[in-house]
């Protein structure tokens, strides 16, 4: 079986994909643009074949990659990237190369937010009312509907790139003074609090684990007023939540994938879908997956990727938290202290990529504890400034 990892290097903690591959007898073929003997260790040592270019962005280079691998080792069987921001050139080249796995042609549903609304409404989950606009007259016209604020965000986007809160008749014209040629979504600002569903699926569309975080708000807030994140694990769902996301992964017909689902919990109970992902959650979420339940969740889908299916079971025995600091301000707690006071709480932490940071912080605490009060305790006495 050959399986071509498309920038398997990051983020720094997938190696581990390739890893639990190469354990079950597959090739893995990398495709990057990071100098081999960049590459850690583990990851280097678990590749059958890397094939560097200048440019993953340069696609005649990925063409001629794949060619190589198929003329050295046979039919491509996967490619993946698990990362967002390389997911259409992922369909395309599956698409190139017919390889199995979401194609060109069925992206738009999970990459389109203005198309996720209509899969989310199919099924009867909520959404915020929203409206692909061109101009201003249409956007005031949809404000007329449901009031500000608004929020503008690109209807093909990565993250919280782009994306804004709109509070007046002044900030709808300044955005459409300034705002890119792209296709951008309004959509009425629900106010609620954030939850994920998360999991993976098998080869058949089977949930073969899943779990729920809570956030201390949006990814949008976070990056565009400079604010602390943190959100943390449940071990019991929240009622309604497990339904509406199982509706949702039904409905966008996921296979042999990681799912990342986004949810508005509001004051009546409801649940307001936000959007799709259709890759794991950013970050060291992978690893607090790991950690909150005692699993391999990097060598369960190696398993689903080479014999279909995953034996995994799991009791979600821990809750285990992310909090993010930044370099930019100063903590009641420094670092020393936060060891000394929670070393037996944390599993791992470390310096967060520059290209993460934004959203994520620039450096990582992951908690890890059975009961919740503590955890959020630990939790503000970490985040005080």
């Amino acid at each position: 079986m050959n399986v071509v990892l498309l920038s398997p290097y990051f983020p720094t903690n997938y190696y581990h994909f390739a890893v639990a591959l190469r354990q079950n007898s597959v090739n893995v073929l990398g495709l990057g643009d990071a100098p081999y003997g960049d590459l850690r260790f583990e990851l280097r040592s678990a590749l059958s074949e890397y094939y560097r270019v200048d440019d993953l962005h340069h696609y005649d280079d990925l063409i001629r990659a794949c060619g190589y691998f198929t003329h050295r080792f046979g039919r491509l069987d996967r490619v993946e990237s698990h990362n967002e921001y390389w997911l259409e050139t992922d369909a395309r080249l599956r698409t190139d190369f017919n390889v199995p796995g979401p194609k060109s042609d069925e992206l738009a549903w999970v990459k389109q937010k203005s198309k996720m609304k209509h899969i989310f409404s199919q099924v009867g989950i909520d959404v915020a009312p929203g409206l692909v606009t061109h101009s201003y007259a249409e956007a005031m016209k949809f404000v007329a509907e449901v009031g500000y604020p608004v929020v503008a965000k690109p209807d093909t986007g990565v993250g919280a790139s782009g994306t804004y809160k709109l509070r007046s008749d002044a900030d709808l014209e300044q955005f459409f003074a300034t705002k890119p040629t792209s296709d951008y979504l309004l959509e009425a600002f629900v106010s609620g609090a954030l939850y994920s569903f998360d999991g993976l699926v098998d080869r058949e569309g089977n949930i073969v684990f899943y779990t729920s975080h809570f956030f201390s708000q949006g990814i949008m807030e976070t990056v565009n007023e400079g604010l602390d994140i943190y959100y943390y694990s449940l071990r019991e769902l929240p009622p309604g939540l497990e339904d509406a996301g199982r509706r949702a992964v039904a409905a966008f017909n996921l296979r042999e994938r990681f799912f990342h689902i986004e949810f508005f919990h509001l004051d009546n109970g409801h649940w307001v879908a936000l959007e799709v992902n259709m890759r794991p959650p950013g970050g060291l979420t992978m690893d607090m997956f790991n950690y909150a339940n005692d699993i391999d969740l990097y060598r369960e889908w190696a398993n689903i990727v080479a014999f279909g299916h995953s034996k995994m079971q799991y009791a979600r025995p821990y809750h285990c938290a992310y909090v993010g600091r930044r370099r930019t301000r100063t903590y009641r707690l420094s670092h020393a202290e936060v060891l000394r006071r929670y070393g037996d709480l944390i599993p791992e932490h470390g310096p967060m990529s520059e290209v993460l940071s934004p959203a994520l912080g620039h450096y990582a605490y992951l908690f890890r504890y059975p009961d919740l009060d503590r955890l959020q305790s630990a939790i503000a006495d970490v985040s005080a400034v």
